[in-house]
């Protein structure tokens, strides 16, 4: 099959799709492989997708039938009125046959009424709700894998007349790299045999989070390794404090953290990564598509509830096999137990055998 030629044709004859995904930076990130892989199974559809301003700036290298909308719904477009009038003024320039919804929140259903109104075809995608809360439940949970996040987007497509292969590597393309220039900023480039390390040791929520004295202790062994080079990512001011002691008190390590260095620039140095360690958060999937190898860190949460990061293996992600987890989808309710031993319980020597095991 050509690259360029459609899998199933285009029996409903779309010329133009409507793709809405706000929320955050992982969940945005998750959808790049499908929307990526649709753009080019089907060359002759526009796809429109409206995000968040922020999160338009992670697809880099976009197919040329995708454009990406970033609609501040907090201010320009607030409440069903705003929503209303986004779907208009975007209808209006692009005159959608279809929309597909990737999210399913209030916002986005109301740009689905919206939509019929207009005489466009709705599509939702299923987030799954009653097996996610079966498998997080307290007792009698039912352990078993349910569909990736991203099986459910290709899903949605599916229902709208639009099967998708995987034609996504990652946002540079195969075995190709970055251009260097694009984290000039952060760094010159790589020195021949050096190994540049990425560690990302928080997350929204506590039940996402190692322990940052131990990953410290993870840090500080992969610093003392030789020709190894340590960037961290971070956010906010508690994150770019502890992040960047460590970078004071450490040889060979940088901090990241608060620099805001942009999307653009921070996804070609992970692409440019030897390895990276993350939690289940989004430098895992920012990591995953920038074709970074990742080793990822679960704690409350669990790879079952379709999570994890695109195409990482089950051995790249450490986890503990007690009865209690997963206790969350997003790692946002208290811990039964109080003591998170699902995550204080793996070793830093753990993390930096899987580590190193990447870097061979």
């Amino acid at each position: 099959m050509a690259r360029n030629e459609s899998p199933q044709g285009n029996p409903r004859g779309l010329v133009s799709v409507l793709l809405a995904r706000f929320s955050a930076i992982g969940d945005v990130a998750m959808t790049v492989p499908v929307i990526y892989s649709a753009c080019l199974c089907y060359p002759d559809i526009r796809f429109v997708l409206v995000t968040r301003p922020a999160m338009a700036n992670i697809f880099v290298n976009a197919p040329a039938n995708l454009s990406v909308v970033g609609a501040d719904i907090k201010t320009d477009y607030r409440g069903p009125r705003g929503m209303f009038r986004l779907v208009r003024q975007l209808d209006r320039k692009y005159s959608f046959d279809a929309f597909i919804d990737l999210h399913d929140v209030i916002r986005t259903r109301l740009m689905g009424l919206a939509c019929r109104l207009r005489g466009i075809s709705v599509i939702r995608f299923d987030k799954g709700r009653g097996a996610k809360r079966q498998l997080t439940r307290n007792r009698n949970k039912v352990m078993l894998p349910l569909p990736s996040q991203r099986a459910r987007f290709r899903e949605a497509f599916f229902k709208a007349g639009l099967p998708v292969e995987y034609r996504f590597d990652s946002l540079y393309g195969g075995r190709a790299k970055a251009d260097p220039a694009l984290f000039g900023k952060i760094t010159p480039p790589k020195a021949p045999g050096q190994r540049w390390v990425g560690v990302a040791p928080f997350a929204a929520h506590q039940g996402k989070v190692y322990p940052p004295e131990m990953m410290h202790k993870v840090v500080k062994m992969l610093a003392a390794t030789p020709g190894t080079r340590v960037f961290l990512l971070g956010g906010g001011d508690t994150e770019q404090r502890i992040l960047e002691g460590w970078a004071e008190e450490l040889p060979n390590v940088q901090s990241l953290a608060g620099k805001r260095y942009g999307f653009a620039a921070e996804l070609a140095l992970f692409n440019h990564l030897d390895a990276a360690i993350s939690m289940d958060s989004a430098n895992m999937h920012l990591a995953a598509i920038a074709g970074c190898p990742t080793v990822s860190i679960w704690g409350a949460t669990h790879p079952y509830a379709g999570f994890k990061g695109w195409r990482q293996s089950d051995a790249d992600m450490l986890q503990l096999p007690l009865g209690c987890r997963p206790c969350s989808v997003f790692g946002d309710k208290p811990c039964h137990r109080g003591d998170y031993l699902c995550l204080s319980a793996i070793k830093p020597e753990a993390v930096f055998k899987k580590i190193m095991e990447k870097l061979q």
